[in-house]
């Protein structure tokens, strides 16, 4: 029997690629093989991360492929309705980054609120920093608004909740309020139905949604005006949720106490790109490294692995996104 070709065109984690090579029907080209382009041509199954964007004209040429898996949640570089039309199907690896980027997003607003890296600049430039002059804002007790109430939302509002006993505001229009199975039951929260009443009420802003054409420039001009003055905007969902114009003209007018990006327009974020923005010493940039720790690179390769080698085998396996 011949083996399944499957093509992997970046960056897996040793164990991932070890899975991915020990099943007997798999013929695995790494993105170091100097055959990995002729993956089109060549494909059945194909593992790939952010970097690698599947559009119609992809599709048309991979006469061959199947299956495609992508490590990680968000599927934005992946055109879902061409898979559809020449019947690839698409998966994705939900939850298993979900701690890791909690865990980025409540360091950087607590970095924020005691202006950790402000701090750390200043005595790396030679400052000499008398404490009585930099007053920071404790996040003990606050009203924390989280825009999407998927895993990451689910594993951030335990954070929120029981190291800083917050009072929680959620939003997501796409959870039923009957559904028991996301976890947010036993998590002590108030529902809202318009996003509006959250940002209306939260000192920290935290946004957990993909980028999709709902939620493209979900925060804007509009809504940061009717957020609090001096709170916190936290974004390590994706670029493009915050209108990032109106992000730079909040800056100058000195809206927020702090804001955090995991993700921009334009990434990894640089200083001919984001020159303007980072003149402003309460912004956090950081280049979309949310789920990036050694141990959610492991799990989730091989949780990729695990789904490309089930879906070839005929079963259905989480995550299915096309």
């Amino acid at each position: 029997m011949s083996k399944i070709p499957v093509y992997v065109t970046g960056p897996y984690d040793s164990e991932a690629i070890a899975r991915l090579q020990s099943a007997a029907n798999i013929e695995a080209v790494l993105f170091t093989d100097p055959g990995k382009d002729e993956w089109p041509e060549k494909a059945i199954g194909l593992l790939i991360r952010r970097d690698t964007r599947l559009g119609e004209a992809e599709f048309a040429r991979a006469r061959r492929l199947k299956v495609v898996v992508k490590q990680g949640m968000g599927v934005d570089n992946i055109d879902l309705e061409a898979a559809r039309r020449h019947g690839v199907q698409i998966y994705n690896t939900p939850g298993v980054n979900s701690e890791a980027v909690a865990e980025l997003a409540f360091t950087l607003a607590l970095c924020l609120g005691r202006r950790v890296c402000e701090m750390d600049r200043a005595v790396r430039g030679g400052e000499r920093l008398l404490r009585s002059q930099w007053p920071s804002k404790s996040l003990y007790r606050k009203t924390v608004g989280l825009i999407g109430m998927g895993h990451i939302g689910r594993e951030l509002a335990k954070k929120w909740l029981f190291a800083m006993d917050a009072t929680l505001v959620a939003y997501d229009p796409y959870v039923a309020e009957d559904d028991r199975e996301n976890g947010w039951g036993g998590l002590r929260h108030t529902r809202v139905h318009a996003l509006d009443d959250l940002l209306r009420v939260s000192d920290v802003v935290n946004i957990q949604v993909p980028l999709t054409h709902e939620t493209r420039g979900l925060i804007g001009a509009r809504e940061m005006a009717l957020m609090k003055d001096q709170s916190i905007l936290v974004n390590p969902a994706r670029g493009g949720i915050v209108d990032e114009p109106a992000l730079l003209d909040a800056l100058r007018r000195n809206k927020f106490w702090g804001v955090g990006l995991d993700a921009t327009n334009v990434e990894p974020p640089t200083l001919d790109v984001y020159h303007e923005y980072l003149e402003h010493a309460n912004i956090i940039m950081t280049p979309h490294i949310g789920g990036e720790t050694f141990e959610t690179r492991v799990n989730s390769g091989i949780a990729a692995v695990n789904t490309l080698l089930a879906a070839l085998a005929g079963a259905e396996p989480k995550g299915r996104q096309a």
